[in-house]
């Protein structure tokens, strides 16, 4: 009895040409554990710290106003949904070999 390959499905007995192994899991993390997160939370912060520190001389303009720290804060949100758009395009997850029932435990 020949030992069965958990990555291709086939026993060792077959040629392995033409073969690809399987996805076992995702290519992409998970939103929270990728360095983009975390840049976007930093500079989330730190657009907000600005905003609230650059003010005009008395009783002048405000240089860096309420609307202008949400215009950019949403910019930023834009560029990391698209990036992290991108990231996950062309990824299913997960990766089972029997779909089956999605309500059910695999």
């Amino acid at each position: 009895m020949a030992a069965r390959d958990a990555t291709t499905g086939s026993t060792g007995a077959r040629s392995r040409a033409g073969q690809t192994a399987r996805r076992l899991s995702t290519e992409t993390k998970q939103f929270f554990k990728t360095s983009e997160f975390a840049a976007f939370v930093l500079m989330v912060i730190a657009i907000l710290i600005a905003g609230n520190a650059i003010e005009g001389e008395e009783g002048g303009a405000d240089f860096f106003a309420a609307d202008k720290v949400w215009l950019y804060i949403t910019i930023l949100t834009v560029g990391y949904m698209i990036s992290r758009g991108i990231a996950k395009s062309g990824v299913r997850d997960p990766y089972w070999d029997e779909r089956g029932n999605s309500n059910t435990d695999h």
